[in-house]
């Protein structure tokens, strides 16, 4: 009796430590598959995550610092000295771009005309400066709609410049980035302001 007790119990031991070695190997494959996973994804040991991408957007040039996409120098006589900055104020530079002509509108519900002539500064690089004279055009569409919507009362005192001019900042920015995918325009500024 003793050998059949034997024998059966052989087979159940065999089948129990089968579905032990198959449980194991799907968890260690599991948990494999899983780590793999984490370290592909770059929650885990700093595998194969993807890479930022550096912005290409212009950046802000520090006083002393050679901006690579400053404009060219029109060809004059003799060479220019070159651009010494302060050592004082922002530590920043400012360049500027003059609108090549005056701005004439008339004002919102007002048969008074407003003439002006800009500029404009930025900190950023000459990107920027390129991006205003390619769509000048643009701008200056977008600047006389700014001025026509600008009451008569607004003209006369500073608070209501220094609103025009803010407006003009945000219309010049929104047209760069529209186009370009940044703006980059810090302020504008009156050159002349005639109003008729």
């Amino acid at each position: 009796m003793s050998d059949k007790s034997d024998t059966a119990a052989k087979p159940k031991k065999g089948k129990g430590l089968m579905i032990k070695l198959i449980a194991g190997l799907v968890l260690i494959g599991a948990g494999g598959g899983g780590t793999f996973a984490l370290v592909q994804s770059g929650m885990l040991g700093g595998g194969h995550a993807p890479e930022k991408k550096e912005s290409n957007e212009p950046k802000l040039v520090r006083k002393g610092e050679e901006d690579p996409y400053a404009p060219k120098a029109e060809g004059k006589e003799g060479e220019a000295a070159p651009a010494v900055d302060g050592e004082g104020g922002s530590e920043y530079r400012t360049s500027y771009y003059n609108f090549t002509e005056d701005f004439t509108s008339n004002l919102k519900n007002s048969t008074g005309l407003v003439q002006v002539s800009l500029a404009c500064s930025t900190r950023r690089d000459g990107r920027v400066l390129m991006w205003l004279k390619k769509h000048e055009l643009a701008i200056r569409s977008e600047l006389l709609v700014v001025i026509a919507d600008t009451p008569e009362e607004d003209v006369y005192n500073p608070e209501g410049k220094q609103r025009l001019q803010q407006r003009m900042t945000a219309a010049i920015n929104k047209v760069l980035t529209a186009n370009e995918g940044f703006g980059g325009v810090d302020a504008v500024y009156f050159k002349t302001f005639l109003v008729q």
